[in-house]
This record gives structure tokens, C-alpha cells and sequence, in this order.
């Protein structure tokens, strides 16, 4: 226990100190030391399986290559030291869902070490440090139910057993559940750009885990903190140490000494509930993988790894401001997934000069419907050459912007082209000066006292006015045209 750990304080500001472990299943087509497919999300129960994945006495694991070029790789993205030697331990804990009662992992000699990040929160630019970058292998899946008697019990599916599972640890640098957001943000999204994980948090292919304590404000030391597992959205990593936080703030102020746990995160009660006590290093009792011979890691591989590596989210953010003149909060935010960005340029490929436009577009109307969906943009029916199309029809005046944001969102759920959608609904854009004109002249003797009002000096009767067109034609009338017509019609006096 550290001094003053467990005292009531009165008066202390306290500083929040967060570290994060993630794990992130690789895309690699076979298991982390077996032949089995990595494919199983959609597989039946135990049927993606075999003897050495299963835990079956007397089978010897193989190590997948793949895997470990990804994870160097991803080690070298956040500015890692990349060791001429690595080793496999065993790592021993006796869980349901470890097959042979320990987990291969590393220890001692991971595969990258002492590498960085920088996250961007409120404007302000901060580096984050990377402990290590190591390789291991990932559990079976546990899936609890209930008897028809109300008698919990829970089955073993084996599917997942095995697959490469590369964990990335933080320093303890994080100060806020905000900035621990953005770490995940940043660090999915060089994943993404690397293509060695789906990052996909629901489908917990991108999994975090978060060590959090707190300490006075001007402190170095640390005091005791807690694990809090099973968070499995941004957002619900950001609610469930926003909670701890709090809870932990009272504590000691109320002088109750924080235990060091391990805590599960409730998202339907929004609160963290103790799991169990968090086991320390030791507990664990490692020792080197006897199965499988240490790793000699040549610089001349190691840098034929780096001469592969892709453009990265700060660089490829640079570039959109550079090359299309986009604001610096465009280039972010599009930059924050690869996906996003390969559907922004792609948009462009014809006409450079729309980049803002298609920026808008992307992060407005278009990631409005992405969210409500709760999916990725590379999953929506829409494509590039849909969204083109429908500015092509903006530009020339077929559609007003209210009609298209209408399209936008048939296309969104149908993955019909607007062209289709347009003809379907009867939905282009008025702009036959001669039609318009006839329209105002009924909207105006329909409504008098507004074209008295507007005469009076009441300028926002025009508004009124306008209101009444866009809704007699459903939006149609091209609201430019409407708006000179009615003050050239208001004007004369008819």
C-alpha cells in the first residue's frame, strides 16, 4: 500500500493515470500455430478445429509466420525497437476456455518494445508511449445459458482457440477516458491502414482491457489500480472509466483503500462490478515455450518489413490537406479509418475540385446513417460511384440538396443508384421558370396577407412564402429560382 493510499483526504485533487492493454486478432487465413481457418465468426460450434488447437496430449504447435511478420509490422507503425531475438512462453492460468490450462504468449522478449503514438484531443497533440508489442494466441469462447429450469451453464465453442492474438500495451500515460477514446481511435486505425486486423470491436476482433488508478494531482507515485474488462465499444470503454473515475475518487476520499481487481463493465447498468482479484505477473508462473525454439529476427527482414509499410492515418492526413485543401478537421476525421478515406478519394477520382464537397457529404448527411446503423462505411450498400452520381445530378440542377439528402438515404438502405431512385419517385428538381411562376401566383393569392406583410417591410414573410412552395411541390422547386420569382411577382404587385 502506498503512504497515504487508504486515508480519508479532504482537499486533494487527484490526476487520473490510465494504461491500456488491446488485443487485436491478426487476419491471417490459419491459426496462430496450427492448419485450422481463422474464417469461423459465422461457423457452426467446434467445427474450425483439430487436435493441436483442442489441447490434445502429445501435439506440437507450429509457428504461423504471417502472424509474426504482422505483428513487427505493426511494432515498427507506432515506432517500436525491434529485438534481434524473441522467445514463446507459456503464460498459466487454469480457465474453462483454455484448452491446454496454459496460453502460449511472450514474456520477457516480445517482438517490439518502446515505441509511440500521438493522439490529438481538444486540439492539443500528445504522445502516448507503447510498452511492448507481443504474440500470442487467443482462447476459446464461452457461451453462457440458462436451462429450462433457470440453472445456469455455459458451453465451450473452440472455434476461436488459437488464433494469432497480437496485444499492444500503453505506458500509463492516458489522463482522461477521452484521451484513452482517442489511443483506441488512433490505434484501430493504423490497424486498419496495415491491414493486419479487422479492428472490429463488436465482433471482438479489437479488444481492450483498462488498468486505471488515481493518484494526487503532481504525484510520480502510483497507487493501486484496477483492471476493467468487458467493454466492447468506444464508447463503452469511455463510460466505464468515466465510472471509475468517480467511484474510485470517493473511495478515497471517504478513506476506503482501493483493491487491486480485476472489474467487469455492466453496459446495461453502467457501472464497473468486481470480477476477481487481479493476479500479479508471478501468478502466472511463465516459463519459456518448450515446444517451440526462440526467434532470430534479421535487420534485413525486419527492414524489408518496413520498406512495405503503407501510408499511415498522420501521413495520409497531411497529404488531404496538401493535395485537396481541406480543412485540417476534414482530413482528420475522413483519415480515422481507412475505409473512409479510400471511399473519399475514390469519390474524386474524376473531379479533385469537389474534395469539400464530398468531404460534407461523407462526414455530414452520409456518416449520420453510417452511425444510426452502427456499421462501417466499407459495410453500407453505397458505393463512390453512387455518390458521385447524385452530385453529378446536384450540379446540373436535377436535384435540390433537401431532394438529394432524401436519395442519399434510399440509396444508403436500397443500394439503388440515384438515377433509379429519381425516375422511381418522380423526384427531379423544378426549374421551368413558366411552371414556377404559375405556382407562386396561386401560393400568393392563397395567401395575401403575406405578400401584404413582405410590402409592409416584414422581410421574413418571403420565408413564409417559400415555405409554402417547397412544400406544395415536396421540395422540388429549385429554391434559387423560387426566390427570385416570388420577389420579381412581389415586387410588381401581383
Amino acid at each position: 500500500m502506498i503512504a497515504n493510499e487508504g486515508l480519508a483526504t479532504v482537499g486533494i485533487v487527484y490526476e487520473t493515470v490510465i494504461g491500456l492493454e488491446v488485443h487485436a486478432q491478426l487476419l491471417t487465413a490459419s491459426k496462430m500455430f496450427c492448419q485450422c481457418s481463422t474464417n469461423y465468426v459465422n461457423a457452426p460450434p467446434n467445427t474450425h478445429v483439430c487436435p493441436v488447437c483442442l489441447g490434445m496430449p502429445g501435439v506440437l504447435p507450429v509457428i504461423n509466420q504471417k502472424a509474426v511478420e504482422y505483428t513487427i509490422m505493426t511494432a515498427l507503425a507506432l515506432n517500436c525497437s525491434i529485438p534481434t531475438s524473441a522467445k514463446f512462453d507459456r503464460k498459466n492460468y487454469p480457465y474453462p476456455d483454455l484448452m491446454k490450462g496454459y496460453q502460449i504468449s511472450q514474456y520477457d522478449m516480445p517482438l517490439g518494445i518502446g515505441g509511440w503514438l500521438t493522439i490529438n484531443v481538444e486540439g492539443n497533440e500528445k504522445r502516448i508511449g507503447i510498452t511492448r508489442v507481443h504474440l500470442e494466441e487467443d482462447t476459446a469462447k464461452l457461451v453462457h445459458r440458462l436451462s429450462p429450469e433457470r440453472i445456469p451453464y455455459s458451453l465451450v465453442d473452440v472455434n476461436r482457440s488459437g488464433v494469432p492474438l497480437m496485444e499492444i500495451v500503453s505506458d500509463p500515460d492516458l489522463r482522461s477516458p477521452e484521451e484513452a477514446r482517442q489511443y483506441l481511435i488512433k490505434l484501430r486505425s493504423i490497424l486498419q491502414y496495415l491491414g493486419v486486423s479487422s479492428g472490429i470491436m463488436e465482433e471482438g476482433s479489437f479488444r481492450c482491457d483498462a488498468n486505471i488508478s488515481l493518484r494526487p494531482q503532481g504525484s510520480s507515485e502510483f497507487w493501486s489500480k484496477v483492471e476493467v474488462k468487458n467493454m466492447n465499444s468506444f464508447r463503452a470503454v469511455f463510460r466505464a472509466l468515466t465510472y471509475e473515475v468517480e467511484r474510485q475518487e470517493k473511495a478515497h476520499r471517504e478513506g476506503e483503500r482501493i483493491v487491486q481487481e480485476t472489474r467487469g463493465w455492466v453496459d446495461e447498468k453502467g457501472m464497473t462490478v468486481s470480477q476477481r482479484t487481479k493476479e500479479y505477473a508471478h501468478d502466472y508462473r511463465y516459463f519459456p515455450e518448450p515446444d517451440l525454439p526462440p526467434l532470430t529476427l534479421s535487420s534485413a527482414w525486419v527492414e524489408e518489413i518496413k520498406a512495405r509499410l503503407p501510408e499511415l492515418p498522420d501521413a495520409r492526413c497531411h497529404r488531404l490537406i496538401s493535395q485537396y485543401d481541406l480543412p485540417l478537421y476534414d482530413a482528420a476525421l475522413l483519415t480515422s479509418s481507412k475505409a473512409m478515406a479510400d471511399f473519399f478519394e475514390a469519390c474524386l477520382m474524376e473531379k479533385p475540385q469537389r474534395a469539400k464537397v464530398v468531404s460534407n457529404w461523407i462526414l455530414g448527411e452520409l456518416s449520420h446513417l453510417i452511425n444510426v446503423e452502427g456499421i462501417e462505411i466499407s459495410q453500407a450498400p453505397i458505393t463512390p460511384t453512387h455518390l458521385v452520381e447524385m452530385l453529378d445530378f446536384i450540379e446540373e440542377g436535377t436535384l435540390n440538396l433537401t431532394i438529394a439528402k432524401e436519395v442519399l438515404e434510399e440509396m444508403f438502405h436500397t443500394g439503388k443508384a440515384a438515377a433509379q431512385i429519381i425516375e422511381e419517385r418522380g423526384l427531379t428538381q423544378i426549374s421551368d421558370v413558366q411552371e414556377l411562376e404559375e405556382l407562386v401566383e396561386r401560393i400568393l393569392a392563397a395567401h395575401s396577407q403575406a405578400a401584404l406583410d413582405f410590402k409592409a417591410g416584414k422581410n421574413q414573410a418571403i420565408s413564409f412564402l417559400i415555405g409554402r412552395v417547397m412544400k406544395e411541390t415536396r421540395g422540388r422547386a429549385n429554391p434559387t429560382l423560387v426566390n427570385r420569382v416570388l420577389k420579381e411577382k412581389l415586387e410588381k404587385g401581383v
